[in-house]
């Protein structure tokens, strides 16, 4: 499934030309990434969403899922490129579960991400971006399993799709694995869920789930299948089909690089340093923010030649002058910060004059990293706190009997 990118990205390019968007439709979203994009994604396909009944599934299927002229487009069954085992056709009536007892008696409705794991809430009971028609015996087989990788499967259908003990790193259980022509389908179903969602995900439950987050080997895993099995012409089309009935749309289809910079974006989590006076050493310590900072990396794109950039812990780096600054005036610095998916610029000027005042530290908490402070405390055992809301860090000494005496002190500078 894999390509050269420059293909992958044309490929890319002329599927989201094909897709009937909206015009405008994904303008608040435009600028931001992590959790500021998640929810300004969730607020779009929020609007204007309207719930069928589950009944109204069964039509629904026969244009958003339907393959060829009148039969069902089941990717539990399908052989893309070659002969399935058999097919169901939506004209057929008893082809719709009723009872069951073997692969091929009927298909039926698929929540792919289980509904009991919202405790069969509204309006995801029918949301049709996570609900396929798929063969029943299939998707009984499958129950309420989280997806995974088998190795070792104690089941394995028709198509491939297999059930057993999860071989991808993090997690043991059962899962059930789709046949990989699906997987990034059913991926971007599941970024889907966790953005029109993100309010309701904390009260869920699933392995899959961490809080109101993907727990860290669905990421891994999921972040993987939407990268090995890029958006489709299938996918296309059935976004634009559930959008004439619903309402709204699966972002991660009309814009897959949404996934990335929601799930593994780089960003930069800290203020330049601007000024400084000649005849003093200037230094700037960047540190990189993301789900995952494994990866990252950082270079100067502009900068004057007495600048250096040292790597000096993970996601942390320092650009510093390795001899006094003597040269006067403005310099205009641009550093880029990546990671295998994203890219992040800081451009700013920093200002070489005499009467400088050199910032030797700055510190925002907008991650509320106090971890490397020191809490000293004299008269109270109140613990400093950060408020991520207000970018500040406190004490409360509400309460208490005598006037607190507590130090918050800066790491080492």
């Amino acid at each position: 499934m894999r390509n050269l990118i420059f293909f992958f990205t044309v490929f890319l390019l002329s599927l989201s030309l094909s897709a009937q968007i909206p015009a405008g439709y994904y303008n608040n979203a435009q600028g931001k990434k992590g959790q500021q994009l998640r929810e300004a994604l969730g607020q779009i396909i929020r609007n204007g969403h309207v719930a069928l009944s589950y009944s109204d599934l069964w039509t629904a299927f026969k244009s958003t899922d339907v393959k060829g002229t009148d039969t069902v487009w089941d990717i539990y069954s399908d052989v893309p490129g070659g002969t399935p085992p058999y097919h169901f056709v939506y004209s057929v009536d008893t082809a719709r579960c009723g009872s069951y007892q073997k692969e091929g008696d009927c298909y039926n409705r698929e929540h792919s991400f289980p509904k009991s794991w919202f405790n069969n809430g509204s309006p995801m009971y029918t949301d049709l971006f996570h609900i396929y028609p798929t063969d029943g015996y299939v998707n009984g087989r499958r129950s309420n399993h989280p997806y995974g990788e088998v190795s070792n499967p104690s089941w394995t259908s028709q198509n491939g799709s297999k059930l057993g003990p999860c071989s991808f790193p993090g997690y043991s259980g059962t899962v059930f694995e789709p046949i990989d022509e699906y997987k990034g389908d059913l991926a971007r179903s599941y970024f889907y869920m966790l953005t029109r969602y993100y309010d309701r995900i904390s009260s869920w439950n699933s392995d899959m789930l961490s809080g109101d987050d993907f727990s860290s080997w669905a990421r891994a895993m999921l972040l993987k299948w939407a990268e090995q099995d890029p958006v489709s012409q299938k996918e296309i089309n059935r976004n634009d089909s559930i959008y004439k009935l619903q309402g709204n749309r699966n972002p991660f289809i009309d814009h897959p690089e949404y996934v990335w910079k929601i799930w593994d974006y780089v960003d930069f989590g800290t203020n330049p340093v601007t000024s400084v006076a000649p005849g003093n050493y200037y230094k700037y310590n960047i540190k990189l923010t993301g789900p995952d900072t494994s990866d990252f990396r950082t270079r100067l794109i502009t900068s004057p030649s007495w600048l250096s950039l040292d790597s000096i812990a993970p996601a942390t780096y320092r650009l510093y002058s390795p001899a006094p600054v003597s040269q006067t005036g403005d310099y205009q610095i641009s550093i880029m910060a990546i990671n295998a998916h994203d890219t992040a610029m800081q451009n700013y000027t920093l200002s070489v004059r005499q009467g400088a005042v050199q910032q030797i530290f700055s510190e925002t908490f907008d991650n509320c990293p106090l971890s490397d402070w020191t809490i000293y405390s004299i008269s109270s055992n109140k613990d400093w706190q950060c408020d991520d809301s207000y970018h500040v860090a406190a004490m409360n000494n509400y309460g208490a009997d005598a006037a607190a005496q507590d130090w918050l002190i800066t790491p080492a500078i």
